[in-house]
């Protein structure tokens, strides 16, 4: 992969538009993350406590309109608004989420979900478990759906929400915000999603990874495609 480094939110921003594909952590494939590239102090500065590259998640996601979730690995990801489309419609093989149950490929726990997130995106995960009863005693694998729905492409992380205390004052780590590549992308993505086939995306996603990691054993690459 080419060497960059990032030193700001713009840096940052930058690389996911020209790589199209960025892993937020250390990987399968080295030299694949911010975490491999970002300056120590970018990514926490032990003088004021800040973690910057944490913080500059909700503005890259809102400022690009990039789909950010886990897609890698079971690991955050960013993957560019022109990537995207062809990602989604390799890992989903072509089926929408309702073709996919109706086929006998989703579960029902799946669905549920799934549905909530869609008829309420986009949605903090502090609403979605309160709404979908996910807590002690009630509906149960929250974290383990979620995380294959992104995997799979059905849903995102369109934002990190911050809680406010009661002056109004934002605290605390940012809360993720579900949706839709459909609800949060429009569209850019509908329109582009299914029009080609699986394998016409895989074979357009497997060309850039061999463009990015020209030295990479295919083989990797290509179990990190999924």
């Amino acid at each position: 992969m080419k060497f960059f480094t990032i030193n700001s939110k713009t840096d940052l921003i930058n690389a996911v538009d020209e790589l199209g594909f960025l892993p937020f952590f250390a990987n399968s494939i080295e030299g694949f993350s911010i975490e491999e590239h970002i300056t120590r102090d970018c990514w926490y500065n032990s003088d004021n406590g800040v973690w910057s590259a944490w913080e500059w998640k909700g503005p890259v996601i809102r400022e690009t309109g990039c789909a950010y979730g886990k897609f890698f690995e079971k690991k955050a990801c960013y993957i560019s608004s022109k990537w995207f489309p062809d990602f989604a419609n390799y890992r989903r093989d072509g089926y929408d989420f309702d073709a996919r149950y109706d086929d006998g490929l989703a579960n029902y726990r799946d669905k549920t979900l799934f549905e909530l997130i869609d008829g309420n995106a986009p949605i903090v995960s502090k609403q979605l478990k309160k709404l979908g009863n996910y807590k002690k005693g009630g509906n149960k694998g929250f974290d383990s759906i979620v995380t294959r729905l992104q995997s799979q492409c059905y849903v995102i992380i369109s934002d990190f929400v911050y809680m406010k205390d009661k002056y109004g004052r934002p605290y605390g780590w940012g809360v993720a915000e579900y949706s839709t590549p459909e609800k949060f992308m429009g569209e850019e993505f509908t329109d582009k999603v299914y029009s080609k086939s699986p394998q016409e995306s895989y074979e357009r996603l497997l060309e850039h990874f061999c463009r990015l990691f020209p030295d990479e054993d295919l083989k990797k690459l290509k179990k990190i495609l999924g």
